[in-house]
């Protein structure tokens, strides 16, 4: 048994089954017509959760041959996902498969509903403040999908007597003489019979049967601060736009993509069975299902990271009416809803191998995913520890004050904003951002007064002789940059960020004037981390010197060494060049980088460094010691180079980032006596929120 696991795909591998006899939209259409969808689905899992399936149609209605027919295939597989099977028979065929298999079963179209609508529910009811225990909830539709979910909702809290549920005869009365098991279960005795009828007061509907079949004068005839879940497809129950016409105290959840609060199964069904599939376990049971539950709803009120809102071509998604559950792309879904499922999963005993390190197994969900950089993850884990205070200087800015939250939610750094408070306190307003934890230094205000009279005298005495009066010294002060930059000289502060309104030359100018360069530097420069699948590379200089001398480009390159270092990295460096090692006749640029390296063998013997040579010779090792074994490189993969000139840097970084997809850390400045960083004005939140992890 352990065997199969441990030499076989059979641990990652579900079947996705189905006999095509309720397939979304299109109804009895057959196991061959509904293979498409299973192959889709069999993707969705791939995906989204790195899951592999087999699709398996079988051309049956029969119960028996059903089910014996999976268990016949069984051992091939770590799960089952039972799909498009029309109600009442897939509830039959699932609860024997659970029973008689040893592996999880699941039939999607019902429970998978459930988990998601559920957790959209008791986000809902919590900003409708009512209680799940209270509500009255009509349900109109009784096939499998209405089936699970209300029962998941019962177990939820939710009592069966404030339960109204309806087919295409109207409600399930306890007097109806035409009722199957499943239906009677949720029989009431309410004086009620039609839809119409049900909706009056009622706190909750959901649809889960045709679309256009509830009007406004349903919905205006709910109780106050009502929530409606229309999720029959393509068409819901009722439109959206008349649902908000309707009513402007509604919250409104579709299983449409084109509005607001998707209920999608996607949410929920790759994530379940990875989660049950890495523990092994022998079942998805109701503990695992409210786990997921719980997750959902949970991750819908955290901070949404600035991929998922611009995926969504959306601002900033915040917790609330029009945001009751996260998003099919956001990327956190593997790492909560799967190891909630796998925690309830060995809570509950069904658990075969359980997960000893909780923070090993989400970094290895990413992994799947292609989500983690192991460099990345040790900056920002290196960053908690040092939990510095960090200023976000021109923090009147969206992205500014959205980088800040992530930053502290994340627990990278203590953000220090500096600005106009008024300023920063509207953007937060109108874009839903949490800034009542931060810092918040105006650099208007009076209380700064005797702070900005401080920060000016000192940078007065240093710059005095250079033509700097006391007065222009005080008025700099007003100056966001000038401000938070003094906050570092002083050690208010631990680090300093900025450039997102201002160009990158207006805000080294202050940081060289103010902080300085280290002592024995020239020429400041600039670096970017790049982060491939080949691993991290370090480009410099990027941002900084146009135009470099052999000592100025030698001091380059030790500048970025010692930066490298700080990642925990030996620095191999490549001086480029057109030329491999006088390859083509000489020119200022080749033999400045020949002169470069002469400097820093004679200097730094000890340093892995050598050119001049082409970038492919510098990143193809193979060409590199077939065509020059004599380099000092031998036996190396280069992982730094240095560009000859500002415009080669600049447009090799830029390249790798928008052809490439690398993603970027930088520019990082070296050269300076404190950690001061310059963000492009183009750049992204995730951009400036890797520059607070960076090192000091």
């Amino acid at each position: 048994m352990e065997d199969v696991y441990k030499y076989t795909a059979k641990g990652n591998l579900v079947a996705v089954i189905s006999n095509g006899t309720a397939v979304l939209g299109l109804g009895d259409i057959g196991a061959e017509a509904g293979k498409p969808v299973m192959e889709g689905k069999g993707l969705l899992f791939k995906i989204f959760a790195d899951v592999d399936v087999f699709d398996i149609e079988i051309s049956t209605k029969d119960i028996d041959i059903f089910v014996e027919t999976v268990k016949q295939i069984s051992p091939t597989f770590g799960g089952i996902n039972l799909e498009d099977i029309k109600a009442p028979e897939c509830f039959e065929i699932e609860r024997r498969l659970v029973e008689e298999l040893n592996i999880p079963v699941m039939h999607d179209d019902q429970h998978g509903t459930a988990i998601i609508s559920s957790a959209g529910i008791l986000n809902a009811l919590e900003l409708s403040d009512k209680k799940l225990e209270e509500v009255v909830i009509v349900i109109n539709g009784a096939g499998a999908s209405a089936v699970a979910c209300t029962k998941l909702l019962i177990t939820l809290g939710a009592r069966k007597e404030n339960v109204i549920m309806l087919d295409t005869k109207g409600v399930l009365r306890e007097d109806r003489t035409d009722l199957n098991e499943s239906k009677r279960y949720f029989a009431t005795k309410r004086d009620v019979h039609t839809l119409e009828e049900a909706m009056q007061g009622a706190d909750v509907f959901f649809g889960l049967s045709k679309g256009n079949i509830v009007t406004k004068k349903m919905v205006q005839s709910m109780a106050p601060n009502c929530i409606v879940f229309a999720m029959a497809n393509p068409d819901p129950e009722i439109t959206y736009e008349d649902a908000m016409a309707a009513r402007k105290d509604i919250i409104m959840a579709t299983g449409r993509s084109d509005y607001p609060n998707q209920v999608n199964n996607v949410l929920g069904f790759p994530f379940i069975f990875r989660g049950a599939l890495d523990v092994r376990a022998k079942r998805i049971n109701e503990e695992m299902k409210i786990a997921a539950v719980r997750a959902l709803a949970s991750l819908a009120k955290e901070d949404v990271p600035e991929s998922v809102n611009m995926a969504y071509n959306v601002t900033n998604l915040t917790f609330g009416k029009n945001y009751i559950l996260p998003k099919p792309l956001d990327t956190r879904l593997i790492s909560t809803i799967a190891p909630a499922v796998a925690k309830a999963a060995m809570d509950s005993g069904v658990a075969q191998k359980p997960i000893k390190d909780w923070d090993l197994y989400k970094y290895e969900l990413s992994k799947r995913l292609g989500l983690d950089n192991k460099l990345q993850r040790e900056i920002m884990q290196k960053a908690k520890q040092q939990m510095m205070n960090v200023v976000f200087a021109e923090a009147n800015n969206f992205k500014m004050l959205k980088a800040a939250q992530e930053v502290l939610h994340e627990g990278i750094a203590r953000p220090i904003l500096v600005g106009d408070k008024g300023a920063m306190l509207e953007i937060a307003q109108s874009s839903g951002l949490d800034l009542s934890e931060m810092q918040i230094v105006d650099i208007h205000s009076q209380e700064e007064n005797e702070r900005r009279k401080r920060y000016a005298d000192i940078f007065w005495k240093k710059r005095q002789r250079k033509g700097l009066t006391q007065n222009t010294a005080y008025e700099l002060m007003y100056n966001s940059n000038h401000f938070g930059i003094m906050m570092v000289e002083t050690g208010e502060a631990d680090a300093f960020i900025s450039g997102i309104a201002s160009r990158y030359g207006d805000t080294i100018a202050p940081a060289l004037r103010i902080v300085g360069k280290k002592d024995g530097i020239d020429k400041i420069a600039g670096m970017y981390v790049i982060m491939t699948k080949k691993g991290p590379f370090f480009f410099a200089d990027t941002t900084v010197t146009l135009q470099h001398t052999a000592e100025s480009l030698a001091q380059t390159a030790l500048l970025t060494a010692s930066e490298v270092r700080k990642f925990n990295i030996e620095p191999v460096i490549a001086m480029l060049s057109y030329s491999n090692f006088g390859s083509v006749p000489d020119t200022d640029t080749a033999v400045m980088v020949r002169e470069a390296v002469k400097i820093l063998h004679k200097k730094y013997p000890d340093l892995l460094v050598d050119g001049e040579m082409q970038a492919n010779s510098a990143l193809n090792r193979d060409v590199r010691e077939r065509l020059f074994p004599f380099s000092k490189l031998h036996g190396k993969e280069v992982n730094t180079l240095i560009f000859p000139d500002l415009n080669s840097g600049n447009i090799a970084y830029k390249l790798m980032q928008e052809i490439g997809g690398a993603e970027v850390i930088g520019p990082i400045l070296m050269g300076l006596k404190k950690p001061i960083h310059v963000v492009p004005i183009d750049c992204s939140v995730r951009e400036i929120v890797n520059m607070a992890c960076l090192p000091p």
